[in-house]
């Protein structure tokens, strides 16, 4: 159906057009599965960002896993990536799950580093469950200094 033949111009008419014309196509860049799990990923996975003088440090809960089960990675050289995966614990014979609450499977979170964010010095500890990862701030240019030039006399 085109709406201008009907005299409508309106540009929310052209944009309803563009849309039902989508439907028809099965060429639209739909997201991947792997897309789609990679959001839920991060969109579970909360963090605490803090800036301090010399450093910026992330704080993320990572209750009841061990270090083989996190990852800390630098990607594109500002790109700070911490992912894993918590698996369910093996079942004991003869016990059932009456409720099953606490989260599995895989996780991510990336944040986009500053400029002044030294990757070389990237630090990760876990304690009482609380995964921080410090990076060092790479220190402040120093500030230029005039330099003078000699007049000639011609």
């Amino acid at each position: 159906m085109d709406f201008r033949v009907m005299g409508l111009e309106h540009p929310l008419f052209h944009t309803l057009q563009n849309m039902m014309d989508m439907s028809d196509d099965k060429t639209y860049n739909a997201p991947t599965r792997s897309y789609v799990r990679d959001a839920k990923a991060m969109a579970a996975t909360a963090a605490d960002v803090k800036e301090y003088p010399n450093s910026y440090v992330f704080e993320i809960d990572m209750p009841g896993l061990k270090s083989g089960d996190i990852k800390v990675q630098v990607e594109d050289d500002n790109v700070l990536v911490i992912s894993g995966e918590r698996k369910r614990e093996e079942e004991k014979e003869g016990a059932k799950y009456l409720r099953m609450e606490r989260r599995v499977g895989k996780f991510m979170r990336k944040f986009a580093l500053p400029e002044n964010a030294n990757t070389d010095a990237i630090s990760a500890t876990c304690q009482d469950g609380v995964l921080s990862v410090t990076v060092q701030k790479l220190p402040p240019p120093e500030p230029k200094k005039p330099r003078t030039i000699a007049v000639k006399v011609a």
